[in-house]
């Protein structure tokens, strides 16, 4: 169900609209104050009708604590999703916080807005995002509405509006394209993903930095931009592996990515990675189970959820944005050959 909250709505409309005071309506939302069973349904009633979306927060921050944090994640479960699942949850239960999450499917402004409502409306104080959630609401002016805090998980850069957790996407990728060109590569091909991901453009700006640091020239024909998934490195693997001179590496912009091509060149018989190197990005579970082991970059995806539960935190107390940029590893296994 979508919920919507038409501009002047106000605690007073709702109370108008179930023929009682404010307060009554106040002690509904709250749980507190003797309310009859009749009065409270019609107060519900009206909550419902008018679409009204309490202001979460300021009722936590005047107990002093905040209770329920939400996360909006992609309907599509992947190890990444898994990973910053596994780090809120280790963050709210370490502070005795209730933790929903909710899946959403939708990729539009209007669709994350409402499921951002119901989350809020389900109890949460504090709103945690992953791409491209965040970037869709940035600028929306959404949260300022709900009076709740919000932090975003692995952005691509930092946010005006939203605290932040990230790696250096950029110099993470231009330090694995250095890596490739050390082991001895030259013809290199890049698996980018979609630009509603601010990670995206991010890594392919440092495939570009890493291979101008080289002295090498990119080849259009050697870039395929698609999801973070297995099918986008299958389908670069079948583009890039099919021409007359194929490169002799290929970088990855996620694991599920690298793990899709790799699946290809094995199709193809090819042996890696004497005859083509693979690389990835996350660390995630798969990386190391995949033949071989995938060379990636790490970013620490479920302590960077755990440290986005403590921005969300100190954002509901000083109303700060701030954007938090942890180290990244390379982690070089035997997808990349050394020359």
């Amino acid at each position: 169900m979508t919920i919507k909250r038409p501009e002047g709505v106000t605690i007073r409309a709702v109370g108008e609209r179930a023929g009682v005071s404010a307060m009554t309506v106040s002690n509904v939302i709250n749980g507190v104050g003797r309310v009859s069973p009749p009065t409270r349904a019609a107060v519900l009633a009206a909550i419902d009708q008018l679409g009204y979306v309490p202001n979460v927060a300021a009722r936590r921050l005047a107990k002093a604590r905040a209770t329920t944090l939400g996360l909006l994640y992609s309907d599509r479960r992947t190890p990444f999703i898994d990973s910053v699942l596994l780090g809120a949850l280790r963050a709210t239960n370490a502070r005795g916080l209730q933790f929903i999450a909710q899946a959403e499917e939708g990729l539009t402004r209007a669709a994350v807005e409402a499921a951002v409502r119901a989350l809020v409306q389900s109890g949460a104080a504090g709103v945690l995002l992953v791409p491209p959630f965040a970037e869709l609401l940035s600028g929306s002016g959404l949260f300022a509405e709900l009076g709740v805090a919000a932090a975003a998980i692995a952005t691509g850069q930092g946010l005006p509006d939203i605290s932040t957790v990230r790696v250096d996407n950029r110099a993470a990728m231009a330090a694995m394209t250095l890596h490739v060109v050390r082991a001895g590569h030259r013809r290199i091909g890049f698996v980018a993903g979609p630009q509603s991901f601010s990670v995206a453009d991010e890594r392919l700006a440092g495939f570009r930095d890493g291979m101008a640091a080289s002295g090498l020239a990119v080849d259009p024909s050697l870039i395929v931009r698609g999801g973070f998934e297995p099918a986008t490195g299958a389908e670069a693997g079948r583009a890039m592996l099919s021409l007359p001179e194929r490169p002799s590496a290929i970088l990855c912009s996620s694991d599920d990515m690298a793990a899709g091509l790799i699946g290809e060149a094995h199709r193809r018989g090819l042996r890696l990675p004497q005859d083509l190197a693979v690389t990835g990005f996350d660390d995630t579970a798969i990386a190391a189970r995949l033949w071989p082991p995938l060379t990636v970059i790490r970013q620490p995806v479920g302590d960077m959820a755990f440290r986005a539960v403590e921005q969300v935190l100190a954002s509901l107390r000083s109303r700060q944005v701030e954007d938090l940029v942890v180290e990244f590893e390379l982690v070089g296994r035997e997808s990349v050959g050394r020359g």
